[in-house]
């Protein structure tokens, strides 16, 4: 991997890891233009870049991070985060090889763009406005949705727990901070394990190279996020998930057919 490789996935990290497009399945998408296969390194880099820009949430909400007062926050994000940490453990083997199907990927890009155009119409009358108010019933099952972006790569992490939360009755903004604020110990775990699992089988990688690339990258996901986030708020607060529903419809349709054109393996 190259930096300019390295600084072009980051943006697109940035930009879609808060929207509900899935920045899996674009980061998958564009290693093989970009030229990059499948490997340890690649799938760490893509791990790590994760995280620094999930980071950028810390930064935006410090104080909501810091208020130690409220440990109510903590023991809701322990408890949505449970699902995924098991069912990432029992299944990582099924994972792995759903994150190297191009195919499947793109095809749970286009569904889940079918639901994001009809979710505001499923959950109708939100009645929560406030994080306070979300019972450690309703952060468990919206820890179950983020469950679902984990066994299916492309469905969108974001997207899920945005789901959820509607589902429980949160209104479009106050299900996406929600969603922001699980993302950090979801990711965290992610990135230590994926660190744990290239240090156990690959060690090769962790060469000096290879950390500087992933310094790049995580800085520049982090600024790009930062950016991100407050766009996607502003904008839930005036619209519904429509566009973006079109969106990941057009661009999983569009990269089966440019692949295919292209002979570009859909299942590596």
């Amino acid at each position: 991997m190259t930096y300019l490789q390295a600084i072009i996935l980051a943006i697109i990290e940035g930009i879609t890891e808060f929207l509900p497009i899935s920045s899996t399945a674009h980061m998958k998408f564009a290693n093989p233009f970009l030229g990059l296969g499948d490997s340890p390194f690649t799938n760490m880099f893509e791990v790590v870049i994760q995280l620094a820009a999930i980071l950028s949430v810390v930064v935006i909400y410090w104080k909501k991070f810091l208020d130690i007062k409220h440990y109510s926050f903590y023991i809701k994000l322990i408890i949505a985060v449970m699902p995924a940490l098991v069912i990432g453990g029992l299944f990582k083997k099924y994972i792995d090889i759903a994150l190297s199907n191009l195919l499947f990927i793109s095809c749970v890009m286009i569904g889940g763009g079918i639901i994001l155009l009809f979710i505001d119409k499923f959950f109708k009358h939100p009645s929560i406005h406030e994080e306070e108010k979300i019972s450690n019933k309703s952060a468990f099952i919206i820890g179950c949705f983020q469950v679902l972006s984990i066994i299916f790569p492309g469905l969108s992490r974001s997207a899920a727990t945005i789901l959820g939360g509607m589902s429980q009755k949160l209104t479009r903004s106050i299900a996406a901070e929600f969603s922001f604020f699980l993302a950090v110990p979801t990711m965290f775990a992610a990135s230590v394990k994926s660190f744990y699992d290239v240090y156990k089988h690959n060690p090769e990688v962790l060469v000096k190279e290879n950390f500087s690339l992933l310094g790049v990258g995580a800085v520049v996901s982090f600024i790009v996020a930062l950016l991100s986030v407050k766009f996607f708020i502003y904008y839930l607060q005036r619209n519904d998930f429509r566009l973006f529903g079109y969106y990941r419809i057009a661009l999983g349709v569009l990269f089966l057919l440019v692949s295919l054109s292209l002979g570009i393996k859909i299942i590596q």
